[in-house]
């Protein structure tokens, strides 16, 4: 298959048809997730939750950002590989330039990264070297302690007025894709639809470009399931079946729905 690369995720969202990302963290995940049709990979730090047993993401590292990554990369899967910069890794642009670097060489074919406007001239100056971005707003599990927990982000005016600044300030920026993670759908859809580049959502309802979902989520592995989350495993004969069933379901406009979604 045709490797997946920016142009082609514009071209998706031009078209009106919706693409998926799906996390993976090792080679036979990223070349099951590869082979189910998912568009997009992202090699989340969301691991230290499921694969290393943490309570939160902010212990992970940029080594074990960078490992896991490479393992991705190993199954030359078709789908475009995103690695998340770990907390901290990007708290200021010279930070950002190296932990991006390590990312890059690692085998990821872009970075993401959590944050408001504070990030504009560290996704500005990786892009003008050659790293794309993927942008992160909305509940930005890195900043859990901040929130006061794992909250939805957007639900007042001021806030939702903030998300939809920010945004268009990070794709003037140099950002090629956006998450949107646990916003009121109406918030999601309504920037989806302003911004050129393609929107993902995580909890922000059907009105973006794309979604997302952690693996372990998905297949109904974990401990605590998010109101978001669909066990696609529940009505599958096998762990391959059940990736193909989200990503056909995304495709459909299946899945998210409305028990899924925050307003």
């Amino acid at each position: 298959m045709k490797r997946v690369t920016i142009s082609t995720l514009d071209a998706m969202k031009a078209a009106g048809d919706k693409f998926v990302m799906i996390t993976a963290y090792d080679a036979t995940f990223a070349r099951l997730v590869s082979e189910a049709g998912a568009e997009t990979i992202l090699v989340g730090d969301s691991l230290g939750m499921v694969l290393q047993g943490h309570d939160t993401t902010i212990p992970v590292d940029l080594e074990a950002m960078a490992y896991h990554t490479a393992c991705v990369a190993r199954a030359r899967p078709h789908s475009l590989i995103v690695a998340d910069m770990p907390f901290m890794s990007y708290s200021s642009t010279d930070d950002a330039l190296a932990a991006g670097t390590q990312l890059m060489q690692a085998g990821a074919q872009m970075i993401k990264m959590e944050g408001g406007t504070w990030l504009s001239d560290s996704i500005n100056q990786l892009v003008e070297r050659g790293i794309p971005v993927c942008a992160h707003l909305g509940l930005t599990p890195q900043s859990v302690n901040v929130f006061g927990g794992y909250r939805v982000q957007g639900k007042t005016p001021k806030e939702a007025k903030s998300i939809l600044a920010d945004a268009v300030e990070i794709q003037d920026a140099g950002a090629s894709l956006l998450v949107l993670e646990c916003v009121p759908a109406h918030l999601a859809a309504d920037i989806s639809s302003k911004l050129d580049i393609p929107v993902i959502g995580i909890g922000a309802g059907a009105g973006t470009d794309a979604q997302v979902l952690v693996l372990h989520d998905l297949l109904g592995l974990s401990d605590v399931t998010p109101k978001f989350v669909q066990n696609f495993m529940a009505e599958a004969d096998s762990v391959q079946d059940a990736l193909k069933a989200f990503v056909a379901a995304v495709k459909s406009g299946d899945y998210p729905l409305e028990q899924h979604t925050y307003t």
